[in-house]
């Protein structure tokens, strides 16, 4: 809809604001604008979904579903206005009408349907499936409430319930006709047929309907989208008319319907109770039986074929481990509702789903206790059961060499069920998300499963949307990018690389570092809006913002910074490059170091931002609440992209690729996709320090490292830790015990001090390297013409032309 003006913009908005909302626009607050818009929008989308259906149905299109927890979509409104080639008339449109274009904007909520990394690859991935025009579509789950959203409340995290919803959403379809049953609990009876094979009733359930929600998935200026399909759960009877039982009745109903709502009531409910655990495990099932159930009716319905063809018209990706009970969903409906026998259906099964990993901490690998399992979901745990059994004694007769790997390979063991194996198991690809990790998985985490499954393994390094994460987020620079270079880089994003011819040009590293000093202009901004602290915009402005976790280290920044503030302290007029270090960070609710380490940035924070003798040289900022459009507002302005993860923990990242696309410098280690990011830069456009990974895998099996060693030897660390210990950062002396014993008396398990050293005079080299603008701009500059190779479209290309087969439609 390029060819929409601001003229044609303006008259749709008055006229739907009176039509739809009988206001005149002088009388609209910006929530009323904000809806009318969205509503624009949503007249331009519709068309265009029903036919993109319409095409698939008719092309026969083979189609992959993406299924996964979590779908950290952001706010839409901007994408979508962009992706119909309405975003320009649209901001002109409305400041001719008064209002601010970036104000209409805010007045959505982000999405609360996931928490990091995984979640935006997923919206990245059905945003490039879609621009690339392949037949792709995401099953999730309708969370009522996000994650949590995060206040910060004298210095510690607060945890408030995120009821995203609590507006209307404008952008959702609820299809009632599509409801779906699900069951839970019951008794399973077998039955042996004349035939001699077996058959099984499923009675006495507790049934669940799963509710979808559409969600469109634009693609960008090319007519195509797509379906994000999310699941409701809701009680099937909800009419007070049949509890005529008398009160306890109707009080018993309600609390089955509100049990049953739990299941789609939160992202990751609290898992330290037994409670707990069982609803994260009805959310897995409740998503991938819903799931199941619509892609083999779809398949029925659009396809006159039988179920034993599933494979040349269906694929279907598990996002991480969450929906691998997806696999005995599958043989369950193909066995006891389309009557196929077991090696059938298995035939079908391990050709239809391919699994992506996600980690290589092998705490972070699921498992679920059997007993909860075969209490909750007896069918499909007789068919893990089985699956298990077949698949050992597949060991036993046909690798007779490693039976001694059974008990660690078996996919129930020691009264657990590993949900890792059984996705490897059954399925036809495994992939890791960067070169690294997959490595990793295959000679380490894997291995054994790698030398039975050679060919099921495979890399797919992540990917970021540059619609969104270049071309949206920073207009000017794609402004100037386009200006350069013209703008085949949108549809292409490879074409960036045409940069290179101009990174020591100096007209443009002029034009370059005036669109990032204005970035920086607006963050500072936002921060002095959002927080009362004024910072530098001319400061090197040093961003990690990324979940909290031990293992991505933000307590090494931290501790850099009380080094920095440490030797301000003592010569307040050294000549140092003023800093503004910026965090966002939200820890799980029962992660007591992470919430630890949250209070440390804050209290170091308190102390540094007030204190007059450092004269502005040092500004710690943590900004509550992290998320998409949080990120969208950080990533322009950032100098300095912290990835500095022990090496080997981290499978990819996605930040890093997001902050180097934007012309941010990466200072990190050599893990996930920062080896590949170095590969094309080389160590002379980024910052590496630190261990690698072969050093700490080296140190985890042979031992030879001691954290006491670093705190006795230098001077540096052992003030550090003693400040923390002798409650020099905090109201009294306990406060950061906890995080002091961690790392000396735990032996700093993910060898902060061990890398401490490196990482300054790390840090010491880019401060020196920032002095040198010209220096430092050709390096944003060739950041930024190598990025292209990191956009989503490049990954999805790869899973389609390896993994799905599909066709552009």
């Amino acid at each position: 809809m390029s060819h929409v003006t601001a003229t044609l913009l303006k008259e749709k908005i008055t006229t739907k604001l009176k039509t739809e909302k009988g206001l005149d626009v002088n009388d609209a607050s910006n929530k009323d604008i904000y809806y009318v818009l969205a509503s624009i929008v949503n007249d331009e989308i519709m068309p265009q979904w029903l036919e993109t259906e319409r095409r698939y149905k008719e092309k026969n299109s083979k189609q992959v579903y993406y299924l996964s927890m979590e779908f950290l979509i952001g706010s839409l409104i901007e994408s979508n206005l962009l992706k119909c080639g309405m975003l320009d008339a649209s901001k002109q449109a409305l400041e001719q009408l008064g209002f601010e274009p970036e104000q209409i904007f805010a007045q959505e909520h982000d999405a609360g349907l996931g928490n990091g990394g995984l979640g935006r690859l997923a919206a990245c991935f059905l945003d490039s499936l879609a621009s690339l025009q392949y037949p792709g579509h995401g099953f999730g789950i309708r969370y009522r409430y996000g994650l949590f959203e995060q206040r910060i409340i004298h210095g510690n995290q607060v945890e408030l319930p995120d009821y995203w919803l609590k507006d209307d959403y404008p952008w959702e379809n609820r299809k009632d006709d599509e409801a779906i049953c699900i069951h839970f609990h019951g008794d399973v009876h077998m039955f042996k047929k004349n035939d001699g094979s077996l058959e099984f009733k499923y009675e006495n359930t507790d049934k669940v309907m799963a509710i979808p929600y559409d969600i469109p998935v634009v693609g960008y200026q090319n007519g195509v989208v797509n379906t994000l399909r999310l699941w409701s759960a809701e009680a099937f009877c909800r009419d007070h008319d049949d509890l005529n039982g008398g009160d306890s009745d109707f009080y018993h109903n309600l609390d089955h319907q509100h049990s049953i709502e739990q299941i789609t009531g939160f992202l990751y409910p609290d898992d330290s109770s037994h409670e707990g655990k069982e609803l994260r495990l009805k959310q897995q099932y409740f998503l991938v039986s819903s799931s199941i159930q619509n892609i083999i009716s779809d398949f029925k319905k659009n396809h006159q074929l039988s179920l034993r063809r599933l494979t040349e018209k269906v694929v279907i990706q598990i996002n991480d481990t969450h929906p691998s009970l997806a696999i005995p969903e599958m043989m369950r409906i193909l066995m006891d509702e389309e009557h196929f026998g077991w090696d059938a259906a298995w035939q079908v099964t391990t050709k239809v789903f391919a699994y992506t990993n996600h980690t290589t901490l092998s705490e972070a690998l699921e498992t679920w206790p059997v007993d909860m399992l075969r209490t909750l979901l007896p069918r499909i745990y007789m068919i893990i059961d089985e699956i298990n059994e077949r698949f050992c004694k597949g060991i036993w007769y046909d690798h007779k060499e490693i039976r001694e790997k059974i008990p660690n390979m078996a996919i129930v063991a020691d009264e657990r069920v590993h949900m890792a194996r059984l996705a490897i198991v059954g399925s036809f690809s495994v992939n890791g998300v960067a070169r690294i990790h997959t490595e990793i998985l295959k000679k380490q985490e894997m291995k054994d499963f790698f030398w039975i499954f050679p060919e099921r393994f495979n890399n797919k390094t992540n990917g970021i949307t540059h619609r969104r994460w270049l071309l949206q987020v920073n207009p000017n620079l794609s402004g100037l990018i386009t200006d350069v270079i013209g703008p085949q880089w949108i549809k292409r994003p490879k074409q960036l690389i045409s940069l290179l011819k101009y990174s020591k040009d100096p007209s443009l590293l002029e034009k370059f570092d005036k669109v990032k000093h204005e970035n920086k202009k607006a963050l500072a901004k936002f921060i002095r809006e959002r927080t009362g602290i004024l910072v530098d915009d001319q400061s090197i402005f040093d961003v990690q913002i990324k979940r909290l976790h031990e293992y991505k280290r933000q307590l090494l920044n931290i501790f850099h910074v009380i080094y920095l503030y440490n030797e301000l302290k003592e010569n307040p007029n050294q000549d140092m490059t003023p800093r503004t270090f910026i965090f966002g960070a939200k820890a799980a609710p029962s992660y007591h170091l992470a919430k630890e380490t949250i209070k440390l940035i804050n209290t170091v924070a308190s102390i540094v931002n007030y204190d007059p003798d450092i004269q502005d040289k040092l500004k710690v900022i943590f900004l509550e609440n992290y998320n998409v459009s949080l990120a969208e507002k950080i990533i322009p302005a950032a100098d300095i992209s912290e990835q500095i993860s022990t090496a080997s923990k981290e499978a990819s990242g996605t930040g890093n690729m997001k902050l180097m696309m934007n012309g941010a410098l990466t200072l990190g280690t050599l893990d996930g996709a920062n080896i590949e990011i170095n590969d094309l830069v080389g160590n002379e456009n980024m910052f590496i320090f630190g261990l690698t990974a072969d050093e700490v895998m080296h140190y985890y099996q042979h031992g030879g490292y001691h954290a006491m060693d670093i705190y006795n030897t230098d001077d540096r660390v052992k003030r550090i830790l003693d400040q923390l210990n002798q409650g020099e950062f905090g109201s009294n002396e306990i406060e950061f015990k906890d995080i002091y014993y961690n790392i000396l008396y735990h032996n700093d398990p993910y060898f902060v001090l061990k890398d401490f050293e490196p990482y300054i005079e790390t840090h010491e080299l880019a401060e020196r390297a920032y002095r040198d603008r010209k220096t430092w701009l050709t390096m944003s500059v060739t950041n930024i013409a190598y990025s292209g190779k990191f956009s989503s479209d490049q990954t999805i290309q790869e899973y389609v032309s390896d993994i799905w087969k599909l066709k552009q439609v």
